[in-house]
């Protein structure tokens, strides 16, 4: 006898959260169908062209379109028992319909995770049993999902995701399982802290390695970093953010899947819009969408001849942002911009011996002007004091 509970969620760590909860509710009793965002729609459709009315469905952390909504509904109508849960704001729109619940952020303000919505459906509905395991992993995914990890310095939640890539999923779900139904709390065993260690030392390197390869590009109205990436896709979107705040977001493009990953750091960047001109959708600061032919043109194609960003020099002790005495930069377009402060606190740029006429009303405007317009970077103190030097002499001589 053919599984009358059928679960289509999501293939990355807060979907596959869902199927362990899911396996712990429903036990045997339940098929769980792990889905990509391009494959989600085929299977569900594929599923209801031989679905019964006495069939339990949950969708979760994957939207489906329009014409599935409408099959969902006319089952639903017959007595079919519907159940769909998601936390992207780009499926609000299904909260229409009596089987959705869309839920983007609780009353507090905490950002939801799939899995933390469909834990508080399953224990509403008695259809598993609370225990401080489940809580913590549970809360362990919603953090991850949401960032809120990062600031948190919740590395645990981290290291759940990396453990998650580093295996198989039926493999993943077999130890998290055996975790939340034995023990007393949350935690990786001593093979598993060991595995996610190396694993560390390993992205650390591909992360350094991807800083010298993006490509900065203006697409639409906003300023884009464009690099080609398919590991550790969450921590290089963030730390790409924050090695170069100027621009407005991070897009990672894996030409294997044919996919674009979209990261930023910004409260007023949303970069589920952009993803949303590409067939695509997510969070307000992680999306995804895919590889179209106007994306190709627009991400691949056309910043193809484009150089990489220099990296600002680190580890400086008098060429610092801010810097009172002014802080210098290079380019390859226009040689040197030296950025000075005013006496009335606005920035100003010299360039080529000559200073420009534009006043800038911060540090951060004035850099991020001569970073989008010219690639520039900040250089190594031993450049800066030779540049100073330079300029006290030619004053000395005058």
């Amino acid at each position: 006898m053919k599984d009358l509970i059928h679960l289509f969620t999501h293939n990355d760590l807060d979907g596959v959260g869902c199927g362990i909860l899911a396996k712990l509710a429903f036990k045997n009793k339940v098929d769980v169908n792990y889905n990509s965002v391009g494959s989600l729609n085929y299977q569900v459709a594929d599923h209801l062209e031989h679905a019964k009315v006495q069939d339990q469905i949950y969708i979760t952390d994957l939207s489906v379109h329009e014409e599935n909504a409408k099959k969902l509904d006319s089952l639903h109508k017959q007595g079919g028992k519907i159940q769909f849960i998601d936390h992207h704001k780009t499926a609000l729109h299904l909260n229409g319909f009596p089987w959705a619940k869309v839920k983007v952020e609780y009353e507090d303000g905490r950002l939801t995770s799939a899995t933390s919505l469909y834990y508080e459906y399953l224990v509403d509905n008695h259809f598993i049993e609370e225990n401080d395991a489940i809580h913590e992993f549970v809360e362990l995914i919603r953090q991850y999902d949401t960032w809120e990890w990062d600031k948190n310095q919740n590395f645990k939640a981290k290291r759940l995701n990396d453990l998650l890539y580093m295996m198989s999923i039926e493999e993943f779900e077999t130890r998290m399982l055996t975790k939340l139904s034995t023990t007393g709390d949350f935690s990786f065993d001593d093979l598993e802290d060991q595995l996610l260690n190396m694993e560390e030392k390993k992205m650390v390197k591909y992360l350094r390695r991807k800083k010298r390869e993006i490509i900065q590009k203006q697409v639409g109205k906003y300023w884009a970093g464009i690099v080609f990436a398919e590991s550790y896709l969450s921590e290089l979107g963030n730390e790409l953010g924050k090695e170069n705040p100027h621009l407005d977001y991070i897009a990672m493009i894996n030409m294997g899947n044919r996919r674009i990953s979209l990261r930023t750091i910004h409260n007023n960047v949303d970069v589920s819009e952009v993803a949303g001109k590409f067939e695509g959708g997510g969070h307000a600061k992680a999306s995804g969408c895919n590889l179209t032919q106007e994306a190709y043109k627009l991400f691949v194609a056309e910043s193809f001849p484009l150089e990489p960003l220099r990296e600002d020099a680190s580890n400086n002790v008098f060429n610092i942002k801010e810097s009172p005495n002014g802080v210098l930069y290079d380019s390859k377009s226009l040689g040197v911009f030296f950025l000075v402060p005013t006496d009335s606190g606005k920035w100003q740029i010299e360039n080529n011996e000559k200073m420009k006429d534009k006043l800038f009303s911060s540090f951060t405007e004035v850099e991020k002007y001569i970073k989008r317009t010219h690639a520039a970077w900040l250089v190594k103190d031993e450049e800066y004091v030779s540049f100073l030097a330079e300029n006290f002499r030619k004053l000395r001589t005058k």
